[in-house]
């Protein structure tokens, strides 16, 4: 069953131009809290957080792009039906969906996020930037 659409926002070229940048710096930093891992496993936690910001922020900028507007929705899974609007967004729908998955853990778990959580949510995440940035080369 599809989710309702939820509230939008309109957003420009630029808008996604901005959004997309965000994506980047949310996942080089998330890359950088990987790789402090390995001294201190909390780490983990803050890195998957960040890499469910850059998909977030990709997933805005794929939005802003192709359809001018984008998710505002108190329930950041209601974007994931913005992006099957998109060309080609089915599958980046799917990369936010499992990413989203993760977000309660990360931002709010007792538990550490283990070694495949945290390589899952990179690869999510670099899957939803460049998938953005294919979109704003269109």
């Amino acid at each position: 069953m599809a989710r309702s659409r939820g509230r939008s926002q309109r957003c420009s070229p630029q808008d996604a131009r901005n959004r997309r940048s965000h994506a980047i710096k949310f996942l080089e930093v998330a890359e950088i809290a990987a790789g402090e891992r390995e001294q201190d496993p909390e780490y983990a936690s803050v890195a998957v957080s960040l890499a469910v910001l850059a998909g977030i922020a990709a997933a805005d900028a794929a939005c802003c792009k192709a359809l001018g507007e984008r998710s505002r929705s108190q329930d950041h899974h209601d974007a994931e039906d913005f992006l099957r609007r998109v060309s080609g967004g089915e599958d980046a729908a799917k990369q936010l969906h499992q990413l989203l998955s993760l977000k309660d853990e990360a931002h709010y778990g007792f538990f550490d996020v283990d070694s495949a959580e945290l390589r899952g949510a990179l690869r999510r995440a670099r899957a939803l930037v460049t998938f953005a940035e294919g979109v704003l080369r269109r």
